[in-house]
């Protein structure tokens, strides 16, 4: 019988990739050193914002995601933020693997959402482990078993490694999808109004909003 048990060591991003991506270290430990041939390692990666403190400053910004605080016993849940997965080679009583973790900057997922409110601290993951384990089993030879449905860790991601590598990849910019009949509104004003840039079209059409507002 093969037990397998899973701990996050450490995380930083990947050097040189296409897009954003982080790189979790994760220690596996078979129980009872059985052969490993190999391991097709799936995991579900959740945030648990319940399982951490905020400022008054996190309040503003998490309102779009949660509501007021008052609502947060109702509102603040466990909630997806990706998945992935690793192909882990052999091994005998336990191997050290990175999986890759890829990245989005779109504003229109909740979890960029989340992670943006946050100026400090970490941000609480759940890491949801299945899969399919291959083995040698003595005179039965290869053996096929699937990873056990209440394998998980939690690990707290460092707010820091997430900021600095989007900063890497955006630089003093951020990335924001329209719906497309809202574009071509935007662009037709962009275009009215001779503005050179989106951050002017923008800025101008908030100008005018707060314009309103004080009047």
């Amino acid at each position: 019988m093969v037990e397998l048990s899973f701990q996050i060591e450490s995380v930083a991003p990947i050097a040189h990739a296409a897009s954003p991506q982080l790189a979790f270290r994760v220690a596996i430990t078979e129980a009872v050193a059985t052969p490993i041939q190999s391991v097709l390692l799936k995991c579900q990666i959740r945030i648990e914002p319940a399982r951490r403190r905020y400022s008054e400053e996190n309040h503003e910004r998490l309102l779009d995601i949660f509501g007021p605080p008052d609502q947060w016993g109702k509102t603040m849940h466990s909630m997806l933020w990706t998945h992935a997965q690793e192909f882990v080679p052999a091994f005998t009583h336990g191997a050290t693997i990175d999986l890759a973790v890829p990245c989005t900057f779109d504003f229109n997922v909740t979890a960029t959402k989340y992670f943006a409110a946050m100026e400090e601290g970490h941000i609480p993951l759940c890491f949801l482990f299945s899969g399919m384990v291959f083995y040698q089993a003595g005179d039965d030879g290869l053996q096929v078993a699937p990873i056990a449905l209440d394998k998980q860790a939690n690990y707290r991601l460092p707010i820091h490694v997430w900021k600095q590598m989007m900063d890497r990849y955006y630089p003093h910019s951020t990335w924001l999808s329209l719906d497309r009949d809202v574009f071509e509104l935007l662009l037709g004003y962009k275009v009215r109004c001779g503005l050179a840039t989106w951050e002017q079209a923008i800025e101008s059409l908030l100008a005018r909003e707060s314009q309103q507002v004080t009047s």
